[in-house]
């Protein structure tokens, strides 16, 4: 059963290359040849509001299906079953979460980065708090996704992984600095459909040699892969119904409602109703791409179940299944490897020219603006964007190569969003919906949660490196082998049970999809406990702009006193220009109807003379 690996052809070498210049040339064509330039920054961040939804929606897509997940949950099924499947289900609850809560507030505000926020509510230090732990959280989050999918490129090409990674991460820091949202925008729709057409290319071959879907259950059913109902309370418990569904709720409504890349492509369309449709397509592909890669999980065990590549040392880590799968079984058709990395490559890049462009809004909205005590003019504005975007993707390429000598990062990068996600969710969360909330209730719960939740993250990592936490695989059998292997005896437990249950301390063997909630819930009990003690805030003196429409009937009658958010600088700028536009246009329809007057007045005379 167990071949040896076939590698890339000149054909293959061809798509992905191919893949790699079309992103290019959208750059080009948007920084040069487009009717509107990338050189103000309503184009550059925002698209100038007149993207459409089927881009939009490729794009969200995209930046929430990284390379991790086309590699990290085909990985995940075959090891340890397919309860982590049903995080799809919580989806649909977090899409209409945000277009009835979270997306009418940030619309109505306008604001380009989402941390303005913190500040229009709060003040500019939990402004600043929000910022700081979004850059820390994609400074981590960016590298730990090209090095993914680089790795697994390495592997089924044998090019140097210190080539591959510079050459497309140069591309896309190209295309994202010169073509700014739109050809972040773009590009991600052309790769969304190359990750679809790469991942149901080889689950269609797969399925097919099998011989049918019925025939892939039957195998996943004997090796005791399909576990949708673990219903079991245990917190502990790595994956359970309860966790995946419940607790990746809080995990999607914070990757969503309150990250500067969702809300920067939600605003950059021209309504709040268009934006509610986008949102609603991007879950639907969301639910279609994360099922379609769960599924090929079930193909990849039901073709190696008699001879796990793992145990013949065919492979290394788990993360290398889906190429060795791709290589192996479907090497020998033309091109099908080349498209397959280029859908590989496309989400990791999608992800990452993402993550640089609402970096960039975040540094240059949040940081840069505010320092400077006068308006910055446009083409400043553009210049600084794009030197930013220059300087943030060098960072990130230099990370990708600390990232490759330090193996336990990636494993505590799937953590790692637990960390950030809980503590903003939850000053976004007690900003919306608690008017009585004061500023160092928020500050001191943003800080508070982040610290007990990189504890719990840090603390769970370092057990498992102890070996206090052993994750349980599911069995695997060498029995189909060509050569003789013996499997190592593991105790296999009556019940599933991943997490061993040792003398660890409790909240390290909490599944770490419960993080984000924690740090959610530490952050409002925390802010409220301070706001108590520190003069809470009058209701009636928070703007109704400020908190969701969902509480607003709840709400004592406004303070006529209180005052509309203040604009931001941005705003201010904007609608100084439109004041120069409108006074340039004055002027000359006055001028226009001067020139009228006269020229009726020549011909009025003209028709008396003839009298």
């Amino acid at each position: 059963m167990s071949q040896a690996p076939v590698y890339f052809d000149w054909l293959d070498y061809l798509v992905f290359g191919a893949m790699l210049l079309l992103s290019a040339l959208i750059g080009v064509y948007f920084a040069f040849f487009a009717t509107k330039k990338q050189n103000t920054t309503a184009e550059y961040l925002m698209g100038g509001k007149t993207m459409g939804m089927f881009p939009i929606s490729m794009s969200l897509i995209a930046s929430y299906v990284s390379g991790i997940s086309l590699l990290g949950l085909p990985a995940e099924m075959y090891t340890y079953g397919t309860q982590l499947w049903t995080i799809v289900l919580s989806e649909w609850v977090v899409s209409l979460t945000i277009a009835i809560v979270y997306l009418p507030v940030f619309y109505n505000l306008q604001i380009t980065s989402t941390y303005e926020y913190l500040r229009l509510r709060f003040n500019q230090n939990v402004r600043l708090l929000g910022s700081v732990i979004f850059i820390i959280k994609m400074l981590l989050y960016i590298p730990i996704v090209i090095y993914v999918p680089a790795l697994a490129f390495s592997q089924v090409t044998g090019v140097n992984l210190h080539m591959i990674t510079p050459i497309v991460c140069i591309v896309c820091i190209f295309y994202t600095t010169l073509g700014g949202l739109k050809a972040v925008v773009w590009t991600d729709a052309l790769q969304t459909i190359l990750m679809y057409f790469g991942v149901i290319f080889v689950l269609v071959y797969g399925t097919c040699r099998l011989g049918g879907i019925g025939e892939v259950l039957r195998i996943n059913k004997e090796g005791d892969r399909l576990d949708f109902f673990i219903m079991d309370m245990d917190p502990t418990i790595r994956h359970t119904f309860w966790n995946t569904v419940f607790g990746n709720y809080f995990s999607w409504l914070a990757s969503c409602s309150v990250n500067q890349a969702m809300i920067q492509r939600c605003l950059a369309l021209s309504s709040l109703k268009r934006a509610r449709i986008t949102i609603f397509i991007m879950a639907a592909g969301i639910f279609i791409i994360v099922s379609l890669c769960c599924y090929t999980g079930l193909v990849i065990y039901a073709t190696f179940a008699n001879c796990d590549p793992l145990t013949t040392k065919a492979i290394r880590k788990s993360d290398q299944l889906l190429p060795y799968f791709v290589m192996t079984i479907t090497g020998s058709i033309p091109a099908l490897p080349g498209i397959f990395m280029s859908g590989v490559f496309s989400a990791a890049l999608s992800s990452m020219s993402t993550g640089l462009n609402s970096l960039c809004g975040v540094i240059f909205e949040d940081l840069i603006r505010p320092a400077y005590n006068k308006p910055i003019s446009e083409k400043t504005a553009s210049f600084i964007m794009k030197i930013i975007v220059v300087i943030i993707g060098a960072i990130c390429v230099a990370l990708v190569f600390l990232v490759e000598h330090m193996g336990a990062l990636i494993q505590a990068g799937k953590s790692l969003a637990g960390i950030t996600a809980g503590s903003l969710l939850g000053l976004f969360t007690m900003g919306l919906f608690m008017p009585w909330i004061n500023a160092t209730g928020a500050l001191v719960g943003g800080v508070t949660s982040t610290l007990l939740v990189g504890w719990i993250s840090l603390g769970t990592q370092a057990a498992m490196l102890r070996g206090e936490i052993v994750v349980v695989p599911k069995p695997v059998s060498v029995s189909g082998c060509a050569d003789n292997f013996t499997l190592p005896t593991t105790p296999t437990p009556d019940v599933i049970v991943e997490f061993d249950r040792s003398g660890t301390f409790f909240l390290y063997r909490v599944s770490y999809l419960y993080y984000t909630f924690i740090g959610m819930m530490v952050c409002i009990i925390t802010g409220s406990i301070i706001t108590y003690f520190t003069q809470p805030n009058e209701p009636s003196m928070v703007h109704r702009d400020l908190l969701t429409p969902v509480i607003h009937r709840w709400l004592p009658p406004q303070d006529v006193h209180c005052r509309r958010p203040r604009l931001t600088q941005h705003d201010i700028e904007l609608h100084a220009r439109e004041m120069e536009l409108l006074r340039a246009r004055t002027a000359l329809l006055a001028s226009k109807d001067e020139a009228d007057r006269e020229n009726d007045y020549i011909t009025q005379r003209n028709n008396n003379f003839s009298l």
